[in-house]
């Protein structure tokens, strides 16, 4: 085994990094321009998932030579486009926007726990307490509500 190799494999694949992860960024900065707020917002779990892909996406042209930045820039563009139809048709069909997005789920209600709902949610009690704690509540009895968002935030009414 070369030990060398591990640290340093030569200036070709820093220059490269640098010169394509510069041109990337701004195809990137200038498609999420294009397309909108809306595109980084993560309102919902889908929205967190196109968010992920999009930075994975960079990763990837960023590090794998294999990788050309056109193709790359084809896949950040692709995502982009397809995160704006789905927008798009969530917001002039319900029944897609249903399909596409979760509902907001009720954990606790009057300082009680929905036992029943967290048990499908796979929320354990411990996980909506350490919520309720991190909002500056002291435990889940002093709640009207405890709520888990469709993005997987808890909020704490």
């Amino acid at each position: 085994m070369d030990w060398s190799q591990m640290f340093f494999q030569g200036w070709e694949g820093i220059v490269r990094t640098i010169v394509v992860g510069m041109l990337a960024y701004a195809c990137l900065v200038l498609f999420l321009r294009i397309s909108g707020k809306r595109t980084l917002a993560k309102l919902n779990a889908f929205d967190l998932v196109v968010t992920v892909a999009l930075g994975s996406t960079l990763s990837s042209i960023l590090l794998q030579q294999s990788l050309g930045l056109a193709r790359g820039a084809t896949a950040i563009g692709l995502l982009i486009l397809m995160q704006y139809l789905v927008t798009f048709l969530s917001v002039r069909a319900s029944g897609f926007a249903r399909f596409v997005r979760s509902e907001p789920t009720l954990l606790a209600r009057d300082g009680r726990f929905c036992r029943d709902t967290m048990l499908r949610q796979r929320i354990t009690e411990e996980e909506v307490t350490s919520a309720v704690r991190s909002n500056g509540v002291r435990g889940v009895e002093a709640t009207r509500a405890v709520i888990l968002e469709s993005d997987g935030t808890i909020s704490v009414i």
